[in-house]
């Protein structure tokens, strides 16, 4: 076998005879430890390592054997001698090695012929002679690694004594700590290359998904990952004649596998759609693709949609996937459109010969909810399951806002601060505006009369999970009135505390006690919010913020408030409100 280039030095050479001080021993001791520990190529060090042991103890051979995964076996991971044996397997339950990794216990002995628990079978089949051995287990904490063996010792009475055992459980036990170190640095270099592979991974399937719609476009979507990457995906995808493919798709399984399986069935889609007459022929022809490669036993549930904005009329297909929701908005009924054909990627011409049926849809001026089971077996702030009564309720709830914060409310509804989500979740909404309601505007309303100027309204349950919605709303507010970051940050603090007011003060803190009402309304350089609920009436006159120097709990949140705004006060309600507080702040000047 090839020898390894000894670094034996001086100090630690054997003196003649064999016989080595015990002032040896430490320096041999405290030379391999410090190499241990200071090496970062592990079978380098092991095989100099063993070359260094086997001459200092003067023996013929030595050999590394470490447990393998099953715990079952023990394989050489490096040796010195005669004989090359790398790669040999014995058991770790017998044998002298084994049982040495079995008691934790070093074992000398010192004729092989007079202990039962040697086996010949290697000398038998390598032509070498053992004829005493010394083994060490290699051992830390309560696990064992492995075990080291010396054989044959050379010169004098030819026999290995109680200093070599003693030597021998020193350096194994070092050994062990160098190769434990070893192992967490490479599973921690591992750990990194799949997280960064992870990461690489993500960013491709971000640049997959389209980009955000503008807010007068009829289709919106939105993606939020259960890990770093997702399953889940969906595209749009604007035709020349103005019609506009869409799909919402799911991949089976999760991790990267997933991850890759939907990046080819989001670039099928977006290659094949191009020349598709209709989404049954289109989903047909991924399927077919798919089944050409995917080995993995993996599947994909689709929804493909071709909607044409000019009439208000879609064509869907339905592949294995959760059933679309068109939600009437002049009955304010759903109509679930369930599943006509298998996943995709299943089997050739599973969906038949004509292809993967398809569905007619006039939207009638109302909306295509597509989603992905992320949002019904999403969790709730009461922990339970929404379910798609919980998704209906959700998007009723919502209905009056614009299509891309309405899928942020949704979404946010589901995805607890500070948890992740049981799977990925993927909503896509597809609107019908050619009958002339404007998107992002609510109908007017009896109680709530609309003044010049105004941006958004809003009107959700006073409850502390609903507080995001308004952030949301604000920012969404500022935006369309151009306010830098800081600003709107200010703002946002104090339209959530006085928000937080009206939830524990007004309401007193029940869940089911009303809603909140927020106007905005933009007069000439500044941004009025109308804070409006169905309480009692409050009196302001008992309402006041306490000095910062009292730190105790209550009225810090009305200096808050006062600080941020030009102006905050309580004003008289419209018929039919509880209470009207308006908070006043001036936009920057730069702002046109």
């Amino acid at each position: 076998m090839p020898k390894a280039v000894s670094t034996l030095s001086s100090t630690s050479a054997p003196r003649e005879g064999g016989g080595n001080t015990t002032q040896d021993h430490l320096r041999l001791i405290a030379e391999m430890t410090r190499e241990f520990t200071a090496s970062h190529d592990y079978k380098t060090i092991a095989q100099t390592s063993l070359e260094r042991i086997t001459k200092y103890m003067s023996a013929e051979a030595a050999s590394l054997f470490l447990v393998g995964d099953t715990g079952d076996t023990l394989a050489c991971s490096a040796c010195y001698g005669p004989v090359d044996i790398t790669g040999l397997r014995i058991s770790a339950k017998s044998g002298i090695v084994g049982r040495a990794v079995q008691t934790r216990q070093g074992t000398m002995v010192r004729d092989v012929r007079d202990d039962a628990d040697f086996g010949a079978g290697v000398d038998a089949k390598t032509g070498f002679q053992t004829r005493s051995l010394l083994v060490a287990p290699l051992s830390i904490g309560h696990d064992c690694l492995g075990a080291i063996e010396i054989i044959n010792r050379i010169g004098g009475d030819g026999l290995f004594n109680q200093d070599d055992l003693v030597l021998l459980e020193t350096l194994a036990r070092a050994a062990a700590l160098a190769i434990n170190n070893f192992r967490l640095t490479a599973k921690i270099v591992q750990q990194e290359r799949e997280q960064h592979e992870l990461e690489l991974a993500a960013e491709i399937q971000r640049d997959l998904l389209p980009r955000p719609s503008s807010r007068d476009f009829p289709i919106h979507g939105i993606n939020i990952p259960a890990r770093s990457v997702s399953g889940d995906f969906f595209d749009i995808m604007p035709l020349p004649d103005g019609r506009i493919w869409f799909n919402v798709g799911d991949v089976s399984g999760k991790g990267m596998n997933a991850a890759l399986l939907m990046a080819k069935t989001s670039s099928l889609f977006r290659c094949l759609a191009k020349s598709a007459e209709h989404p049954g022929q289109l989903l047909n022809a991924i399927n077919s693709e798919l089944c050409e490669t995917n080995s993995r036993g993996m599947f994909v549930t689709m929804v493909g949609g071709l909607f044409d904005p000019a009439t208000g009329r879609l064509v869907l297909t339905n592949a294995g996937h959760e059933p679309p929701l068109h939600f009437d908005l002049r009955t304010e009924r759903f109509n679930p459109i369930p599943a006509d054909g298998p996943p995709l990627g299943i089997a050739h011409g599973i969906a038949g010969p004509d292809g993967y049926p398809v569905t007619e849809i006039d939207l009638a001026g109302g909306m295509l909810y597509v989603f992905t089971d992320g949002l019904t077996e999403a969790t709730t702030f009461g922990g339970g399951m929404l379910g798609i009564d919980g998704a209906r309720a959700l998007i009723r709830d919502h209905a009056e806002e614009s299509p891309d914060l309405r899928l942020k409310s949704i979404s946010g509804a589901v995805k607890l601060p500070g948890q992740s989500l049981r799977d990925d979740l993927t909503l896509l909404v597809v609107e019908d505006m050619s009958m002339g309601r404007p998107a992002f505007m609510p109908p007017p309303r009896a109680d709530l009369m609309i003044t010049d100027g105004e941006i958004l309204r809003i009107r959700v349950p006073a409850r502390p999970d609903r507080l995001k919605l308004i952030r949301a709303a604000v920012e969404q507010a500022a935006k369309f009135c151009g306010a830098p970051e800081a600003w709107t940050f200010d703002m946002t603090m104090a339209v959530d505390e006085a928000c937080q007011n009206i939830i524990r003060h007004a309401y007193g803190g029940r869940h089911d006690a009303g809603d909140i009402v927020v106007d905005f309304v933009r007069r000439n350089d500044v941004l009025e919010v109308d804070l409006m609920d169905f309480a009692e009436p409050v009196d302001p006159t008992k309402i006041k913020s306490r000095d910062l120097s009292e730190i105790r709990p209550g009225g810090l949140g009305v200096h808050l408030i006062k600080s941020v705004c030009d102006d905050a006060r309580f004003m008289p309600p419209p018929p039919g409100i509880g209470n009207l507080f308006k908070l006043t702040k001036r936009l920057p000047t730069n702002i046109k």
